[in-house]
């Protein structure tokens, strides 16, 4: 029998929203945020709203073991000219409340697409990064015609194989969760870039929360055809998720129209290394596509 995913008790709960709710102080307070809970066919969906503006909505999909509080360092660009729904993703630690089994990857496009229904969306930007950009790979394959466009950051994982090297430090550092080992990993995940304590504190306590959700696996190039709208996918030149060059041929053989970019001298964290020029290449794309109102 499918099983749903939770924390492990109480204490592992009460630990983790006492760092979700830190997680506050690191939102810009220019952006003003409407938190939302939408009902779907696999659970609660908690949403961050924010932005507004008559372009097209935009919907963010954050990585493994983030929130909808990951993309702060954009907010404010973001929401400059449209409204922005950040989903705390259903089946990981987090405010959204998983009551039904997710089995298949086909399963994420289907919550998407519940979301996009409970806001009353009828078309929206989707934005995935690294396990996010998976998730919103699965959404392009199953729901395109939803989609205005569909950039995904990072995703490796949704069009090639993990590093063996990647998948043992994860194991390794899920069994010894310890500060010192989680600044190590970083380090050399994502070069550059320094957690907040806050941050870490987060990403530990989110190992008290037990996933019962498929792991990542590359689609198919069938389900790579099946992806219709625009597609930009962007990978750091010096990743350590999987190699940038097969998924970025991946992408272009298989969906038409797609652009892809490797970005010299960034890692797997390249949109927060270089945001200076990434996201303006994120938000050009996504202005380029966004739908025309009479």
């Amino acid at each position: 029998m499918a099983k749903i995913g939770g924390f492990k008790n109480d204490k592992a709960r009460e630990r983790y929203m006492g760092c979700y709710r830190a997680l506050e102080d690191l939102w810009p307070t220019s952006v003003s945020v409407t938190p939302l809970d939408v009902e779907t066919s696999y659970g609660s969906t908690r949403i961050r709203k924010f932005g507004s503006g008559s372009g097209t909505p935009m919907v963010l999909i954050h990585p493994i073991s983030g929130t909808g509080h990951a993309w702060a360092p954009f907010a404010e660009t973001f929401a400059s000219d449209r409204t922005v729904y950040a989903l705390d993703t259903i089946g990981t630690a987090g405010k959204s409340v998983q009551t039904a089994p997710m089995t298949e990857g086909a399963d994420y496009a289907r919550w998407i697409g519940d979301v996009l229904d409970a806001l009353d969306l009828e078309s929206a930007h989707l934005f995935g990064y690294s396990e996010g950009a998976w998730h919103a790979a699965l959404a392009g394959a199953g729901i395109s015609e939803r989609l205005a466009s569909l950039t995904l950051g990072e995703p490796g994982a949704a069009v090639g194989k993990v590093s063996k090297k990647l998948l043992w430090r994860m194991i390794r550092l899920g069994m010894r969760p310890t500060n010192e080992g989680f600044a190590k990993f970083n380090a050399w995940l994502s070069p550059g870039i320094e957690l907040s304590a806050v941050e870490v504190d987060c990403a530990r306590a989110s190992l008290g929360y037990r996933r019962r959700t498929p792991w990542q696996s590359p689609l198919k190039d069938e389900q790579l055809q099946s992806i219709s709208c625009p597609t930009y996918a962007f990978f750091g030149a010096e990743t350590v998720l999987a190699d940038p060059k097969i998924g970025a041929e991946r992408i272009t053989a298989n969906v038409l129209g797609a652009r892809t970019e490797i970005i010299e001298g960034g890692g797997h964290s390249v949109l927060w290394q270089m945001p200076g020029s990434v996201v303006p290449a994120v938000m050009e794309f996504v202005r380029s596509h966004d739908e025309v109102t009479a």
